[in-house]
């Protein structure tokens, strides 16, 4: 039973299946926000363990400020090879503290990018279309939050087509689907058993703002 210990390291596993089940039976919005907030859940409950068995696996640790009682051996009995899984614990730690930063720093990166060409050639309200031939359009959130559209995707679109990538990607920003997609990719960084969801809740959220 003592292997019990690592379940919150092997429920993720789950992620993909549920995933699937959760955009294919339920409503957008409904299955995005659970998916994100199953990441959370998920995500919190493997860096406690990893961070409890740090602590655990390195309380023998000569002058360590941990209180005696973690170096019990009742409490390491619990923990399968408690000194490896312990350091092994913290080195996972740190990877994906390291992880966590790369991917906010990025996002923040591409975000300011974003918002300092789609300034330049804003026509006032929240729309920005960029002299770009190639085809696509974005939301951009912040303040005030944009939408982003290619010259080459405005030019191929009739007004009533232009009119719904207009009314999808402000649904984007209504939605903050934004915050949702960087929460999923934090919580995957913590564990990556749970990259599956971050796909299903990129979808959902598609499907979100087309509903």
């Amino acid at each position: 039973m003592e292997y019990v210990v690592f379940l919150p390291f092997v429920v993720p596993l789950t992620a993909l299946p549920v995933g699937g089940l959760a955009v294919r039976h339920l409503h957008p919005r409904t299955a995005t926000l659970l998916l994100t907030a199953l990441a959370v859940v998920l995500a919190l409950c493997s860096t406690v363990c990893l961070g409890l068995f740090g602590v655990v696996g390195t309380a023998r640790i000569p002058h360590n400020p941990l209180p005696d009682t973690w170096a019990d051996p009742e409490v390491r009995a619990a923990v399968p090879w408690d000194e490896v899984t312990g350091f092994a614990s913290l080195a996972a730690l740190l990877v994906a503290l390291l992880a966590c930063v790369r991917t906010g720093t990025r996002h923040r990166t591409a975000r300011v990018a974003a918002r300092r060409a789609a300034s330049a050639v804003r026509d006032g309200g929240d729309v920005a279309v960029l002299p770009d031939p190639s085809p696509y359009a974005y939301a951009l959130p912040g303040r005030p939050a944009l939408v982003v559209v290619s010259r080459g995707m405005r030019e191929c679109l009739t007004e009533r087509e232009y009119a719904a990538v207009l009314a999808h990607e402000r649904a984007h920003l209504a939605g903050r689907h934004h915050g949702l997609l960087l929460v999923a990719r934090l919580a995957a960084c913590a564990n990556p058993l749970l990259r599956p969801l971050v796909g299903a809740l990129a979808y959902g959220a598609e499907r979100w703002a087309d509903e």
